[in-house]
């Protein structure tokens, strides 16, 4: 999903970490460090990584390409190959007649028919290509704030541990509590009543 989507969800984060001097630079290289890898023709049938916004299949980071004022602006990209199980079957099922035949057996271990299984599916990783999606950031390094343009929950916990281990940071995900405890500018004592709070079911 992406910033100029006609219909848009957003999910807002505060990095825990303050700014560096060299912040920039940092961002460069965990995007770099952590580029989608095209396994079209791998036997991989997943892959997770940055890109581009305006090149998601292409990925180019040089000359601060992601560097838009003070806010970097790249994408989450997850390239994923789904194969159906009957596929699957049927392949196995001929995969193991072939191999009766070759050795002359009745029947194979247990052992060889998860070798000939992990192998068919391999070849099939192989042959097929992987269907990619992307998902944009916009992070506003000055304001510790990003915005990560999914809510769905596979692609945050995968954002999330893509950012932390790039960037060797922290993100805090902004609901109105953590809003109030962390940029509301609070004094001690509604501080202390915030942690009093007791959640209230609105649904009767």
């Amino acid at each position: 999903m992406g910033v100029a989507a006609s219909n848009i969800a957003i999910t807002a984060y505060r990095v825990a970490n303050e700014p560096e001097e060299n912040i920039i630079d940092r961002v460069y290289e965990g995007l770099v460090r952590h580029t989608i890898i095209d396994i079209d023709g791998e036997s991989l049938d997943k892959s997770i990584g940055w890109t581009s916004i305006d090149q998601p299949l292409d990925p180019d980071f040089s000359g601060s390409s992601f560097l838009v004022g003070s806010l970097f602006v790249f994408a989450l990209r997850i390239d994923k190959k789904v194969i159906s199980p009957k596929i699957i079957a049927r392949q196995i099922q001929k995969e193991t007649a072939r191999k009766l035949r070759e050795t002359g057996r009745e029947f194979l271990g247990k052992g060889e028919k998860k070798a000939l299984r992990d192998a068919v599916i391999a070849d099939l990783n192989r042959r097929i290509p992987a269907t990619p999606r992307t998902t944009d950031v916009v992070w506003n390094y000055e304001e510790r704030l990003v915005f990560f343009f999914s809510n769905q929950k596979t692609a945050n916990e995968e954002f999330e541990t893509l950012f932390t281990k790039s960037f060797d940071m922290n993100l805090i995900r902004v609901f109105p509590y953590t809003f109030a405890m962390e940029m509301a500018g609070l004094t001690d004592g509604e501080i202390d009543r915030l942690h009093g709070l007791t959640p209230v079911s609105l649904v009767r």
